[in-house]
């Protein structure tokens, strides 16, 4: 057994992944990242079990890094959140059947969403690590770029941002920090794990003139944020009392509690667009596991694994 899925309380055994696997369309050489996705999944940081029942659109992205997503030809260029890739659709398809056929997680019962998203039908993407200007994201999180893993993060689908005029790194944060700070996410709501997905133009521009990747968490935490005077009466209470903001219409409420709570990924193909996902909040949190044996050793390859 890999794990228990809620809120069914179902068995996730190897045997009912590969089934669940198999109808969603996977080659058998990505089962080990379908397994890998579930652990990291039952990790109980990532509270799985709020993200199935939910009214929130929340739905399970599982971000690939390191040589096996490029074995497997995860897609992580152009149009790696849409379609025309085997490998994304269908793992992330197999994630999904197993949270609705082993977890429960079945639209009015098990999964309360009140409108659901696309996002729920499949959610797998691997990073542009060949465009990527720094670090990738599991390099950062403490493991070797040899190592292959796999990062859950309970997000909304993909909000577009683009910024086709400015040409400085500085003109292109203020416009991804403007959209990110907006007044209906559950981060204004309650803080939690936001991703910002950089487009490889986008992140070599802002690369060229001089910002590391946290500079940029630092600068989308400093001016992601929406004033306290727009919102409505009952919204600014809920702000004013909870979280002790100033009374003030000025007062600028920020999206995360600290610019370590931004993910910050490079992922597509040619093009001055980018994107941020907005997270379900604080009551979950990204999960990451390497892609491993039973003995817990990692498999770099696909190829490796066979030998």
């Amino acid at each position: 057994m890999i794990a228990v899925l809620p809120p069914r309380q179902g068995e996730a055994t190897v045997e009912r992944i590969a089934v669940n696997a198999v109808m969603a369309g996977c080659k058998p050489e990505y089962l080990p990242v379908v397994i890998t996705a579930i652990e990291a999944l039952a990790d109980p940081a990532f509270n799985l079990d709020s993200v199935q029942a939910t009214t929130h659109p929340v739905a399970p992205l599982m971000i690939v890094n390191g040589p096996i997503a490029r074995e497997l030809g995860i897609q992580a260029g152009y149009n790696a959140f849409g379609q025309g890739s085997r490998a994304n659709m269908t793992i992330g398809r197999a994630v999904r059947l197993l949270l609705m056929n082993v977890g429960g997680g079945l639209p009015g019962t098990g999964d309360r969403a009140t409108q659901g998203s696309p996002a729920k039908i499949a959610y797998c993407v691997a990073e542009n690590e060949a465009e990527n200007p720094w670090e990738p994201l599991h390099v950062e999180h403490g493991f070797p770029a040899e190592v292959s893993t796999v990062t859950t993060m309970g997000c909304e689908g993909p909000h577009n941002i683009q910024d086709h005029y400015s040409y400085t790194g500085v003109g292109i944060l203020k416009i991804i920090a403007g959209a990110m700070g907006q007044a209906g996410s559950n981060n204004l709501l309650a803080f939690g794990y936001p991703l910002l997905s950089l487009g490889p133009e986008h992140a070599a521009t802002i690369a060229r003139d001089g910002y590391n990747k946290r500079q940029v968490k630092e600068f989308v935490f400093e001016h992601a944020r929406f004033p306290l005077g727009r919102l409505g009466e009952e919204y600014r209470r809920l702000h004013i009392d909870q979280r002790r903001a100033v009374d003030s219409p000025d007062t600028l409420l920020p999206i995360v509690r600290s610019p370590d709570d931004i993910s910050v990924i490079v992922v597509g193909g040619a093009g001055k667009h980018s994107c941020w996902q907005p997270t379900f909040g604080d009551q979950t949190a990204p999960a990451r596991r390497p892609v491993a044996r039973k003995d817990g050793t990692p498999i770099r390859s696909i190829t490796e694994l066979r030998r």
